[in-house]
């Protein structure tokens, strides 16, 4: 069988191939020319709509509206309109004895109460969760001899379980997690910032209430910032569980708890409190 060739020219010459050799040359070049317009294709950058440009107003929301509260007098650092007067210098009726719930039995006088040593601690008659705290209080001035944590020693306690402590710690070095404020046996203040006795502190204590799971343990431990005469000294601290005088913090599942002020056995003079309030958050 006589095998069949065709003559085409290429660059100028005449040169011979079979017929398949010749089809397969065209389907070469078919695929070929195919790939290139497929290349050219997708090399083209398809349109979409440009994104608008950002005005001031699509960042902006406008409810709903914060409530209005009304802050307290600047001068006397008084009470915002929504907070709960804890202590306003009258009487101790926000009050009771933590040992056996009945009436607070500490000095009410001059505006200020005064720690009775022998009546014990006092809490609140509310309960309380995340909170804004505020609270003065005053080391009466003392003779030399009363010296480390038996100097003008007391505590607040925060649902009853976290103590933030209350000592003279002008001029009185004490073990650093269990000075002025200290989340005491756990956390050290930032800074020392207090005033020399007969003068009035200032704590104010945003508190987070801890978060258990089902079997006890932390889901979300208890934080507190505290600002002492208006310097930081806990930024979002941690609190590793409750305040212990002996060992170390347990994890204890409670629910909303009183605000605790304590009457410490120190033998050295009670110490003073006055125009206490606080806020729910």
């Amino acid at each position: 069988m006589k095998k069949e060739t065709r003559r085409i020219i290429i660059f100028g010459e005449t040169k011979s191939f079979s017929t398949m050799r010749l089809r397969y040359i065209h389907m070469l070049t078919a695929a070929a020319a195919l790939l290139a317009s497929v290349t050219a294709f997708a090399q083209q950058a398809k349109e979409y709509p440009k994104q608008e440009p950002m005005r001031p107003g699509m960042s902006e929301y406008w409810t709903p509206q914060p409530k209005i509260v009304t802050p307290g007098l600047q001068a006397t650092s008084s009470a915002p309109s929504d907070a709960i007067v804890l202590f306003d210098g009258r009487d101790l009726s926000a009050w009771v004895n933590d040992k056996d719930g009945s009436p607070a039995g500490w000095n009410v006088h001059d505006g200020i109460v005064t720690v009775d040593k022998k009546a014990g601690d006092i809490r609140t008659k509310e309960s309380f969760g995340s909170f804004q705290l505020h609270i003065e209080w005053c080391i009466p001035p003392m003779d030399a001899g009363f010296t480390s944590q038996a100097r003008g020693n007391s505590g607040v306690y925060l649902q009853n379980k976290y103590e933030i402590q209350v000592l003279d710690s002008y001029q009185n070095e004490t073990y650093v997690n269990g000075q002025a404020g200290s989340v005491y046996k756990q956390t050290p203040p930032l800074v020392n910032a207090m005033r020399a006795p007969g003068e009035w502190n200032v704590y104010d204590i945003i508190y987070t209430a801890p978060v258990f799971k089902e079997d006890g343990t932390y889901l979300y431990q208890p934080r507190v910032t505290v600002l002492h005469n208006g310097v930081l000294v806990q930024n979002n601290t941690l609190i590793q569980g409750t305040t212990e005088h002996i060992g170390f913090p347990k994890v204890v599942p409670h629910g909303d708890g009183p605000i605790l002020l304590q009457s410490h056995g120190d033998p050295s003079p009670g110490i003073s409190y006055r125009n206490i309030w606080i806020r729910r958050l």
